[in-house]
Formats: C-alpha cells, structure tokens, sequence
C-alpha cells in the first residue's frame, strides 16, 4: 500500500533515481534549461526548489557552513558555486518558491512519451 508516501519511482531504485536527479538539477543549474519527460519534470520542479530554498540561507552566516555541506552531498561540487553565486540567487529574491517552470512539449516520436522543458523563472 502506498499511504503517505510521495513522489515516482520511475522503475529505479533509490540509489538511481538520486543520481538521476542528481545529473538532471546539476544540467539545469548550469544551462537554465533541460528537456525530459514530464514525469521526470515535475519531481525535478520540486527537487530543485528545494535546493534553492536551501542555498538562500546561506546568506546567513550562521547556516552558511551547514548549508554548503548539504548542498555538495546532494549536488555535483561544480554546480554548488553556481548555486550559491550572489548573481544567481539575486534572480530568486522576491519569491519564496516556484523557481522553476515545466512547459509541455508534446510527444516523443520514438516512444509517444509525453515531454516537457524545465526552466528557471
């Protein structure tokens, strides 16, 4: 039974699906875009919001350490930086989430699987 329990497998197991994750916030980070499956896209949405909501303590020196930390198990180590850039969260100041959008694209050719792009706002 599935009470209480949220978010798609994905036909991986859990090691899988965060690497998987993992690989797919890392790209969005660094391009601002990427297409994939609207499954995929969705739990993306709210995987990354969570990030950035975490990397925008770290403007408060007393979370800053614990913050980063947290961010480089989660995260690839490149993308980080990025993420903590003044730059980069100076784009996200006025919002408290919903940082990221999902456009549906329509169907794959080769397997009719519906596809959309994520995006930052």
């Amino acid at each position: 039974m599935k009470h209480q329990k949220s978010g798609r497998q994905f036909g991986r197991n859990s090691n899988q699906r965060r690497a998987m994750f993992k690989t797919l916030a890392g790209s969005l980070i660094v391009s601002g875009k990427v297409t994939t499956t609207l499954a995929k896209a969705k739990e993306l949405r709210s995987f990354i919001d969570r990030f950035i909501g975490i990397a925008k303590h770290t403007k408060n020196v007393e979370r800053k350490v614990s913050s980063i930390r947290l961010l480089q198990r989660r995260l690839p180590v490149s993308v980080v930086s990025i993420l903590c850039a003044e730059d980069f969260l100076k784009r996200f100041e006025g919002r408290s989430s919903g940082y990221a959008r999902v456009i549906k694209l329509g169907q794959r050719k080769s397997d009719s699987a519906p596809m959309a792009i994520v995006e930052f706002v």
